[in-house]
């Protein structure tokens, strides 16, 4: 559905804003809460942040040039609207919610749980990483993103991405293990 969006770089003034901002708003919606919360850990903070993106969204609409996917160009007016809340708030450590666990088709009760519980324990140990570490990871795995983008969308070069991504990788990887022993 993203490469549906391919129009919004031909949009001429006066066409219907509101329109295209409730598609922007149904297709990438949850992407832009979750990568909000991913940075800031607050939910309430996220929700606010989300709302900015589109409001920019809205009014930036028409300068939307193409360069880089509409996925890609509102993560990164995330990113920025996240940092600028975090360079100037103080934040708490918080818990993930129940709204970032998927729910399958109808697997055993006792599935579901277990199932959960690993998710959970697993974004909690995400949680833990360096921002660096955490936004490459969930750029790259959870949103889709390429090298190239990600490398766009946080100012670095697509080589720094890898060595980012390498290190994460490791650093989840002792995590893992570690939590595991404890066990």
């Amino acid at each position: 559905m993203a490469n549906d969006f391919e129009y919004l770089k031909y949009l001429a003034q006066g066409y219907d804003r509101e329109l295209v901002l409730r598609d922007l708003m149904e297709e990438f919606g949850d992407d832009v809460w979750n990568f909000a919360f991913f940075l800031t850990r607050r939910s309430h903070v996220a929700d606010d942040i989300s709302q900015d993106v589109f409001l920019a969204a809205f009014t930036g609409m028409y300068a939307f040039r193409g360069d880089c996917s509409v996925k890609s160009w509102l993560l990164t007016i995330t990113r920025n609207k996240s940092l600028h809340y975090l360079q100037g708030a103080f934040f708490r450590k918080v818990t993930l919610t129940d709204r970032f666990i998927s729910t399958g088709s109808s697997p055993a009760a006792e599935q579901v749980v277990f199932d959960r519980n690993d998710t959970r324990d697993l974004w909690d140990l995400v949680m833990t990483l360096p921002r660096k570490y955490r936004e490459v990871l969930i750029l790259d795995y959870h949103y889709g993103l390429k090298m190239i983008e990600i490398a766009k969308l946080l100012h670095v070069s697509v080589g720094t991405i890898k060595s980012r991504l390498n290190r994460a990788k490791k650093k989840m990887n002792a995590l893992v293990t570690y939590n595991k022993e404890e066990v």
